[in-house]
């Protein structure tokens, strides 16, 4: 227990650091590391922890050339990638932050570094000029992405990696989606202006803010008027554009976001499935803040006999698992946890998810399939096989969205069930 005071920055060091460590350790944000932390401090630290594993490529660049031996003690080496890179982001406090970092390294490992904290972070300091030079240098380093990712990028996209990359390495957009049923655009629009909030409209529904703010902060948000969603998510329900009174499933719903617009947009008898029952919590959580209902489920939609009664669906969601190699900015521990062996195994899932799915959709009817990836072999390389396999598929409408200041990375490609 750290007898740090939770509103110092050396609390918010240490935390990040035990957080980063985890991270390294194998373990995903998405299993509620943040959520260990105090409220008082959670939004401190959250911005150290996103921050420092956004640009760890650059950090562990610097700490190789700072170090003269490998540094065993994982969360000492957190602790100076995240004091590192608070002094890259505030460099007008440099003073406080070397002092606040050393306070923290008092809590780990019995003190014992102290010292060295200190030295290195100060070295940082004074050879700050030298080691930006040797990282303009080193390819790998500057693109704060691993080798073998940033490899596929560019194979794939020699014209735009550059601005992906760059699109990964900073923080994403906060957006929402009006609920239409309940309030127009421009309604609300006006609403968070009196608020001082301001936004720009984008698509069908949305608005990117300006600056993120705590869903508080957002006009009847609780009461179901807007909802947090990137832009480029919000193309599902407008792809798959199914008929009023449609029997329609979302084969991977959680959390519920794609679900909600399906149901804001048309009346529907819909089916939301999601493997864990903790997941479909957070759809019903999310449609019953909204005031809709859906039938949800707690199922492996591979496995058939479990779930479906046989009678086929009109038009069919399949947002599947993948890389989440085009939302990187939003979980920027991915980059450090993923393998490029991921992509294959990834890709045998999602080629039995497709499977699986296309069984339940009915002559006539459609299926969505959609990812978060930016690598052609989840996307455009899937469907093709998945055409050679199915005479009976046709490929309507088909985008890769890459990520930009607007929008994170998607891709799309609507199926067509044909007699």
């Amino acid at each position: 227990m750290s007898r740090l005071p939770l509103d110092s920055l050396a609390f918010s060091l240490l935390e990040a650091a035990r957080i980063d460590a985890a991270v390294f350790a194998g373990q995903s944000l998405a299993e509620g590391l943040l959520g260990r932390v105090d409220s008082v401090a959670r939004p401190a630290v959250q911005d150290l922890v996103y921050g420092s594993l956004r640009s760890y490529g650059r950090g562990d660049f610097f700490l190789n050339q700072l170090l003269s031996k490998p540094l065993a003690e994982d969360e000492i080496r957190a602790l100076l990638l995240v004091a590192i890179y608070r002094l890259e982001t505030r460099p007008d406090s440099e003073h406080t932050v070397v002092d606040q970092a050393v306070v923290a390294a008092g809590e780990l490992a019995e003190g014992r570094f102290r010292a060295l904290v200190n030295g290195v972070l100060r070295n940082f300091l004074r050879q700050r000029e030298t080691l930006l030079a040797a990282l303009a240098e080193d390819a790998v380093a500057s693109a704060q992405h691993p080798d073998w990712w940033l490899a596929r990028v560019q194979a794939a996209y020699p014209q735009d990696w550059q601005s992906i990359v760059a699109a990964g390495n900073g923080p994403p957009p906060m957006a929402l989606r009006v609920n239409l049923r309940r309030c127009s655009r421009d309604e609300y629009l006006a609403r968070l202006a009196a608020e001082g909030i301001v936004a720009t409209p984008v698509g069908e529904a949305g608005l990117v803010l300006a600056k993120p703010v705590p869903v508080e902060r957002l006009p009847d948000f609780s009461a179901g008027l807007v909802s947090v969603q990137d832009p480029g998510a919000q193309m599902a329900a407008i792809l798959l554009d199914p008929a009023a009174g449609s029997r329609v499933l979302d084969a991977c719903a959680a959390p519920g976001g794609k679900t909600a617009h399906l149901l804001e947009r048309n009346n529907l008898d819909l089916l939301a499935l999601d493997l864990k029952p903790s997941r479909c919590r957070r759809v019903a959580e999310n449609l019953e803040r909204l005031g809709f209902k859906a039938d949800i489920r707690a199922s492996d939609c591979v496995k058939l006999n479990t779930w479906w009664d046989g009678q086929p669906f009109d038009a069919v969601l399949a947002d599947v698992p993948c890389t989440a190699s085009g939302v990187v900015r939003r979980n920027p521990d991915a980059k450090w946890l993923r393998r490029e062996t991921d992509i294959a195994s990834f890709a045998a899932a999602q080629s039995r998810i497709l499977e699986a799915l296309w069984q339940v959709v009915r002559p006539g009817g459609k299926l969505l399939y959609v990812t978060c990836s930016v690598f052609p072999a989840e996307n455009g390389e899937q469907i093709s096989d998945f055409l050679a396999r199915q005479p009976q598929a046709r490929r309507g409408h088909e985008e890769q969205l890459l990520p930009t200041a607007e929008h994170d990375g998607f891709y799309y490609c609507l199926l067509e069930k044909h007699a």
